[in-house]
């Protein structure tokens, strides 16, 4: 336990020391702060599609730094000298979801106060859409951690960390942008679903990136 607390401890610090909690902040805001002007002073237009907006920005912020979760530490060598230690590459996994969604989640819910006002969001459309990143933002952050571990030992993987976690990540966009107790109940599952799956899906991964 000593060793997945530091483990967290270390990650969340390194998050915000090398910017990758405060870029997918910065990235979500502007997509907040641009939409007005190009959809125009319609505020009952943003108020409609505000939610899904930022569902989407969301979806794309959490893009940002899913490369820098586990590439530096397999190039380094530190997971293969937690591997020695005998830790298993599931409990390293959930460590660094954990990590991942604590520098990512409650910022993200945070900025999402300035981005509702600037997309002129009422009080019970801000308060879904907090709702559904509470419950959303686990999701993703597994299934970035999930993605980040199947592609740290390719090549290029930039470019194809967008083409696998997108499309998995849909199910979460459209519960997550959707209304209505079912939607959120449906998002909650789906999210539980890939926080169940990911640290098991990554633990097998990084037992093949490390051999």
């Amino acid at each position: 336990m000593s060793l997945f607390t530091n483990l967290v401890r270390r990650d969340v610090m390194r998050a915000f020391a090398q910017g990758g909690a405060w870029l997918p902040l910065v990235f979500y805001l502007l997509v907040a702060t641009l939409f007005p002007f190009a959809i125009g002073p319609d505020a009952a237009l943003l108020a409609r599609v505000g939610g899904g907006i930022l569902w989407t920005a969301a979806l794309l912020a959490a893009l940002l730094p899913v490369e820098r979760l586990v590439r530096p530490d397999l190039a380094s060598g530190v997971l293969d000298q937690l591997a020695l230690r005998g830790h298993s590459e599931e409990a390293i996994a959930a460590a660094k979801i954990l990590a991942h969604w604590l520098s990512f989640g409650p910022p993200l819910m945070a900025a999402t106060l300035p981005a509702a006002a600037l997309l002129d969001l009422d009080g019970a459309a801000l308060l879904r859409l907090e709702l559904g990143l509470a419950l959303g933002t686990p999701g993703l952050a597994a299934l970035g951690l999930a993605v980040a571990a199947l592609t740290a030992g390719l090549r290029g993987a930039g470019a194809l960390i967008g083409l696998v976690m997108l499309p998995l990540a849909i199910p979460l966009l459209i519960f997550g942008a959707g209304a209505g107790p079912g939607a959120i109940k449906l998002l909650a599952a789906t999210s539980l679903l890939f926080v169940a799956g990911a640290p098991f899906a990554a633990g097998a991964a990084l037992r093949a990136a490390r051999s």
